[in-house]
């Protein structure tokens, strides 16, 4: 199965990506720890791709492909932007960062997903989920 969503960067476009991880953690019965760290996650990248991907530039557009093979979620965010230096990212539990109020998307990414990837310099990012 895969399904393919793509919005314009337009922050209220998030809901689109809510509403189709609900309905896909319906439709195949994803269980209810697995399904918020997939939803989580996901509105994170969609999120990042939006914001800083994108700049909120509303003719720029978001794809997310959500596919489903076995015991398997993938979900790939890409964004039109230039990417950015993902392997630099400062630390958000880092003392210096604590109590910044940005900066711990990618860290709940990475928590979040079994298996995290960018490609693209960036702008694209595949989060996977074990279903069981």
């Amino acid at each position: 199965m895969e399904k393919l969503l793509k919005i314009s960067s337009k922050i209220e476009n998030l809901r689109k990506v809510e509403k189709l991880v609900d309905d896909l953690s319906t439709e195949y019965n994803i269980s209810s720890d697995v399904y918020g760290n997939i939803l989580i996650a996901a509105l994170e990248a969609a999120n990042n791709a939006i914001l800083h991907g994108n700049k909120l530039d509303e003719n720029k557009n978001v794809s997310i492909t959500f596919k489903i093979e076995k015991d398997k979620l993938n979900i790939q965010i890409d964004d039109e932007g230039f990417g950015f230096d993902y392997k630099n990212v400062p630390d958000p539990t880092a003392p210096e960062n604590i109590e910044n109020v940005n900066g711990r998307g990618i860290f709940l990414m990475e928590k979040l997903s079994d298996r995290i990837e960018f490609t693209r310099n960036g702008a694209s990012v595949l989060l996977e989920f074990n279903l069981k």
